[in-house]
């Protein structure tokens, strides 16, 4: 496995695919101390300067796969770009599956294109921002190397041969489910791809006398120590006390104390935003003073006609006629008339007069309603139980979408103008605060005291913290969510902040530690469709086709399923070759019966542990050969 990037989410991906699938893995890093790299137009490609003449050999035995030393057998290629000759020396042209997880869009597709040649039978997974062009570059990939001669299996899923796809992933896309959901209540960690909809609850241990919902069924038990605040929950090593991943009904019933994370229908429970479409609506056109104005203006108009038509006794039709040309004074005096009429006539012309500035003042207010719709919104002054997000950068982006998506109401917070959500912003009408998140001043205008929930998603982890503290400090019990890399760091974090606030929700995540098994199952080969955070481990999910898994063709779905390491959930009937004798309705069936035999044919949607799943791919391997 060839692994090429410059940030956290490369080594987070080494790690995961050597201590875990027991791969041989090339990774391809800028030299030590290079800053974050900048878009690749405009650089130098020379070939022979891009390669730096150093391999660096791991010698340190024993490691265990931690993510920042290498185990021993791995290789480091140290250069600039991932030009051919770099491709060419990390092993491209013999290598089972390259990873292309740089930072820039436009470097993956280069050397992606670049690797596709240089072997046509290679998978290639490449983090891609831009999901419409990840579409295309996807297709196109694909189609070269089928006509290039490739052999195996285009595409996703094939039961023979190798598989050559191309997967097209985004860490921001995978991260932002369940960095929404673990702000909010009562909805879930959201796993959303390719049409088919995930959703899981953390529901905690049910009182005395209550009975608790299973749900569609139970995936994770919590750790035993959530509400002790020197807990090691998430711990790979905490033994029963620590989360229990795909547990077994007698597990389930067993675990008394414990909470749960299970399958259901996502719900929110706080206050919705009204969607807005077509431009700004008409109560934001103009003030609530001057629709006050227009409509008694209106009222006098109307109780002007009814009187004419009394005094007169015209015909209601047209005695309204006749009191609009006398309010707009391009009627004849009535000099000839009774004084019933010509009282009426100065009324009218009276009112004539007060509705013009009105008028005046209705154009001008909706003119600069016009001009400001593209501007930023200020938080309102009555707005509560929001959501306040910190950072638009490639990760706040995509929870902004995924907030407004579920109509919740969103105030986010930037430092800089000219951030990449910052036209998502304008586009959504969520309002934006201005300013650096740790000066005073910034939290408050964004109405912090009033908020459910915080996300601190920026890229610094000192002003998440710095930011998560203070906002404490004005609001003890709000819930935050914290961006976090360091697994050390987080984890000391977490436990000083519970122990500081026993009665709010506190918990950190990581961007490229949820993202990092959905890349290493793509390298693997299977349609990973997404993650979901217990604690800090990580659920996969992924739709297989079962032909080729001694584990799962020919057996029943209660035979297949295997505690700990995975679980068939649902069949994917749409996606089978055959719609599933014996199993009702198509499209994507939850409630399979335990006795349900699954067929070659058959394409399933699992659940399944890092090391369950890498268990499952080493069989199909082995079958194979």
């Amino acid at each position: 496995m060839v692994v090429c990037g410059d940030d956290g989410l490369a080594h987070r991906l080494a790690a995961e695919l050597r201590g875990v699938y027991r791969e041989q893995v090339t990774l391809v890093v800028p030299p030590a101390g290079r800053g974050v790299r900048q878009p690749m137009a405009g650089r130098a490609r020379a070939a022979s300067a891009a390669l730096i003449d150093r391999v660096v050999t791991a010698v340190n035995r024993g490691n265990g796969g931690s993510d920042d030393t290498l185990a021993p057998g791995e290789r480091v290629v140290e250069a600039a770009e991932p030009t051919e000759a770099v491709l060419a020396g990390a092993g491209v042209e013999r290598a089972a599956a390259l990873a292309l997880v740089y930072d820039d869009d436009e470097t993956n597709i280069r050397a992606a294109l670049t690797a596709r040649r240089l072997n046509p039978r290679l998978r290639l997974v490449l983090r891609l921002y831009n999901r419409r062009l990840g579409q295309h570059i996807e297709e196109l990939l694909d189609q070269a190397a089928e006509l290039a001669g490739g052999g195996g299996t285009p595409g996703r899923g094939g039961a023979g041969g190798a598989d050559i796809s191309t997967t097209v992933l985004s860490d921001a896309d995978t991260a932002a489910p369940a960095l929404v959901a673990t702000a909010l209540v009562g909805s879930g960690k959201v796993v959303d791809a390719e049409g088919l909809l995930l959703r899981a609850v953390e529901r905690r241990p049910p009182g005395p006398g209550e009975v608790a919902d299973p749900g569609l069924c139970t995936l994770a038990l919590l750790s035993a120590t959530s509400n002790d605040p020197a807990g090691d929950e998430g711990s790979e090593d905490s033994g029963e006390q620590g989360p229990r991943l795909l547990p077994d009904a007698a597990a389930v019933a067993a675990a008394t104390g414990r909470g749960t994370v299970v399958l259901e229908q996502l719900s929110y429970s706080g206050p919705p935003l009204p969607t807005r479409r077509g431009g700004p609506p008409f109560a934001s056109l103009f003030s609530r003073r001057l629709r006050w104005s227009l409509a008694g203006l209106v009222a006098a108009v109307v109780a002007l006609a009814v009187a004419l038509t009394v005094v007169t006794q015209d015909n209601p039709l047209h005695a309204t006629y006749v009191t609009l040309l006398d309010l707009f004074a391009i009627n004849e005096p009535a000099h000839h008339e009774t004084t019933g009429r010509q009282v009426l006539q100065l009324l009218s012309m009276l009112v004539g007069l007060l509705l013009l500035p009105v008028l005046l003042a209705a154009v001008l207010e909706a003119l600069g309603t016009f001009r400001t719709a593209s501007a930023l919104r200020k938080p309102p002054r009555g707005l509560s139980g929001h959501v306040v997000l910190l950072g638009l950068g490639k990760i706040g982006t995509r929870v902004l979408t995924r907030l407004r998506e579920l109509h919740i109401p969103v105030v986010c917070v930037e430092a800089d103008p000219e951030a990449r959500g910052m036209a998502v912003a304008r586009r959504l009408r969520v309002p934006v605060v201005l300013g650096d998140v740790t000066q005073e001043g910034v939290l408050e205008a964004a109405k912090i005291h009033r908020a459910d929930a915080l996300l601190a998603l920026t890229s610094a982890d000192t002003t998440n913290l710095e930011a998560v503290l203070y906002a404490r400090s004005v609001r003890p019990d709000l819930r935050a969510v914290l961006r976090l890399y360091d697994d050390d760091f987080a984890k000391a974090v977490y436990r000083t902040l519970r122990t500081a606030h026993p009665a709010a929700l506190t918990r950190s995540r990581s961007v490229s530690h949820l993202a990092a098994p959905a890349f290493a199952g793509a390298m693997m080969g299977r349609q990973i469709l997404g993650a979901i955070p217990v604690e800090r481990r990580v659920l996969l999910f992924a739709a297989v086709v079962v032909g080729g898994y001694a584990p799962l063709e020919g057996r029943t779905v209660g035979e297949a399923f295997r505690a700990g390491a995975w679980r068939v959930l649902a069949l994917d009937t749409a996606g089978s070759a055959s719609g599933g004798e014996g199993v009702p309705g198509s499209g994507l069936v939850w409630d399979l019966p335990d006795t349900y035999v699954l067929r070659a044919e058959d394409r399933v949607v699992l659940a399944a542990t890092r090391r369950g799943l890498a268990e499952l791919l080493g069989r199909r391997a082995r079958s194979a050969t």
